[in-house]
Order: C-alpha cells, then structure tokens, then sequence
C-alpha cells in the first residue's frame, strides 16, 4: 500500500514539474492538461486521475511555488541579512521572475468562483502565504506591525507587478527598478502609517 502511495505522489509531482516546464514556455492560460500530460509523458485521462481539474493542477503548482519564496525568505530571516527593504525587492522579482506563479494567483483572485473546489485550496495557501509574508514583516519591523499593514502592502505589490510589468518604453531591467522603487516607498510610508 505504502509503495502505491508513494509512487503515486512521484507521479504527482512530474506532472506538477511538467506544468512548470511550459509555464517558463507559454503563458499559463495557453498551457492546457494535453500539453500538459505530452510534456511528463502520460496521457491526458491519467492527469485528471490525479488532478480533477486544470486548476487543482494550478493551485497544487502554485503550492509548490510559494513554498520556495517562503524558503527563500525563512534563510534569509535567520541569516539576519533581510531587511523590509529586501521583503519589497524579494517580492517584486519573484513575481517578475515566476510570470506563471503570479499569472495564476492572478486568475485565482479574479475568477476562482470557476471552480469552488480550487477556489478553497487556493484561499487557504492565500492565508497561509499572507500569515507568512505577516511573520517575516513582525519579525523584521517589530511585533507592532499590523497584519493589515502587510496585507495593503502584498496587494500593493501585486498590483504594481500588474501595472508595471509590461510597461512601455523601459527596458526589462528599468521596469524592475521602477517597480522595486514603488514597493520600498510603499513599505516605508505604510511603516509610517503603524498607527492606524
């Protein structure tokens, strides 16, 4: 039974893989479950044995995803090198630099009462993720932050991604650093702004 079970999750986790592969290759929303099953070498029928839909297929990827910001931002917590000005930057390149990640969190913010299944998966490592990013800012600003400081400050963040990622007559790299610079000065005005 035991070996059933891990080799089903060894299965799992190369279709995950394989998602992730053409994610770095085409959108997320031009990736469907047949490309999807081509690129781990399985068949189409068999994914849905594994992922009843293409977003539990999504959210189990996004899972995946954000559990190495968290490692990331965990290492570099203890290390005592993080700042709240290296939580901005941080977080503003991974979602430029995981487009897939944020292009589904995205569409799970917008349009996840599609499939309510997904949707609940996914509010819960929203929760998870939002507690998180809310410790490492306790832990770096003081146990005085407030949680909807953070919150403000995460969809700040995102929404700067969305308006600025693509913005025209900058260069990639202009954009990060326009985009870096709108997220530190929202952290350090909404630091100013504890009292609320």
């Amino acid at each position: 039974m035991k070996l059933r079970e891990d080799e089903r999750e060894v299965r799992k986790s190369l279709i995950i893989s394989a998602a992730m592969d053409l994610f770095k290759q085409k959108s997320f929303h031009e990736v469907g479950m047949r490309d999807i099953a081509a690129n781990a070498g399985v068949s189409a029928a068999s994914i849905y044995r594994y992922f009843p839909s293409r977003d539990d297929l999504f959210v189990e990827a996004l899972i995946r995803d954000i559990n190495r910001i968290e490692q990331v931002l965990e290492e570099r917590v203890k290390s005592g090198d993080a700042t709240i000005e290296f939580l901005a930057r941080s977080v503003v390149d991974y979602f430029i630099d995981h487009e897939a990640t944020f292009q589904m969190m995205c569409h799970f913010m917008m349009r996840g009462e599609e499939n309510p299944s997904a949707l609940k998966k996914f509010n819960a490592v929203q929760l998870y993720f939002l507690r998180m990013f809310d410790d490492v800012v306790k832990r770096l600003s003081g146990p005085d932050a407030k949680s909807l400081h953070t919150q403000a400050f995460f969809a700040s963040i995102a929404g700067i991604v969305m308006t600025f990622r693509n913005y025209p007559g900058r260069s990639g790299k202009e954009r990060r650093e326009y985009m870096h610079k709108l997220a530190l000065m929202i952290m350090r005005e909404g630091n100013s702004l504890n009292s609320l």
